[in-house]
C-alpha cells in the first residue's frame, strides 16, 4: 500500500520560511509526478506546485511563484517544498500527492489527477 507522510509544518511569522518534506513508501516513487496542494479553512483544495517524475520540470501556482521551490530526491523517496517570504494567506493544510499515472509527459495540476495523498501538515503564518 502506498503511503505519503508529510512533515515540516508549523507556525511562522510573515516573511519567514518553512520547508515541508514528504516521504513516500510502497511503490516506485521516481516514476510519478509529485505535487503539493493546500486547503485553507472554508476553501477548496488548490494546487501549489508540482515536479515531474524525473525532476527536470516544475510548475507553480501564480500565487507562490518566486517564493516557493519544489524539489525531489528520488534516492530518498522524498519531495520537498521550500517556502520563503510567507504571507498570512499561505495559511492552510498542505498536502503531498502522487499523480495517478506514471511517466506522464507533462505536469498535471488538477486535484482529480492525483491518486495518492498524505495526511497533510498545518502551516500557519501570523501577521
Amino acid at each position: 500500500q502506498v503511503q505519503l507522510v508529510e512533515s515540516g509544518g508549523g507556525l511562522v511569522q510573515a516573511g519567514g520560511s518553512l520547508r515541508l518534506s514528504c516521504v513516500a513508501s510502497g511503490r516506485t516513487f521516481s516514476s510519478y509526478t509529485m505535487g503539493w496542494f493546500r486547503q485553507a479553512p472554508g476553501k477548496g483544495r488548490e494546487f501549489v506546485a508540482a515536479i515531474s517524475w524525473s525532476g527536470g520540470g516544475t510548475y507553480y501556482a501564480d500565487s507562490v511563484k518566486g517564493r516557493f521551490t519544489i524539489s525531489r530526491d528520488n534516492a530518498k523517496n522524498t519531495v520537498y517544498l521550500q517556502m520563503n517570504s510567507l504571507k498570512p494567506e499561505d495559511t492552510a493544510v498542505y498536502y503531498c500527492a502522487a499523480d495517478s499515472k506514471a511517466y506522464t509527459i507533462s505536469i498535471r495540476t488538477s486535484y482529480g489527477q492525483y491518486g495518492t495523498w498524505g495526511q497533510g501538515t498545518q502551516v500557519t503564518v501570523s501577521s
